[in-house]
């Protein structure tokens, strides 16, 4: 039974150094990107109001809002592309701050993963991790969130 438990407790201890190592690879990759996501928008923001309000800590290159297909209506998430990846990072001092009466998160994109899935989202069904959509750890209305 001892012997159990130490392996259990090893077991435990590897998986643990395991995950933090993943999580910091993750973390790396994510610090790289020029690009941010930006949950919790106002259905009033539009891209317009967005790149204004993120040219303050750089160049945006693009700021694309995602919007339903059938209604039009904003989803309440956006991306912005900077420049460099040092702007992004400046950009990260408006997570929740607030933008158009509501308040926002900014974080790293990540990359987009390969494979399908539920609604063709990652998260805990599974599936493809967007590019152009995970968003900071938790989840923001109903979008699972994939950087950290």
């Amino acid at each position: 039974m001892a012997f159990l438990s130490k392996v259990g407790r090893i077991f435990r201890q590897t998986s643990t150094h395991v995950t933090a190592s993943n999580s910091m690879l993750q973390s790396i990759r994510c610090m790289s990107s020029s690009k941010i996501f930006v949950g919790g928008i106002s259905y009033s923001t539009d891209e317009f109001g967005l790149r204004e309000a993120f040219s303050k800590y750089g160049q945006v290159v693009d700021a694309k809002i995602f919007v339903d297909r059938e209604t039009g209506r904003s989803r309440g998430f956006a991306f912005v592309t900077f420049t460099s990846n040092l702007e992004a990072t400046n950009a990260m001092q408006l997570d929740r701050q607030h933008l158009h009466g509501r308040r926002i998160r900014v974080d790293f994109a990540t990359e987009r993963g390969r494979g399908f899935g539920g609604r063709g989202f990652g998260g805990p069904s599974g599936g493809a991790v967007f590019y152009d959509d995970p968003l900071p750890c938790g989840y923001v209305d109903d979008f699972s969130v994939w950087c950290h």
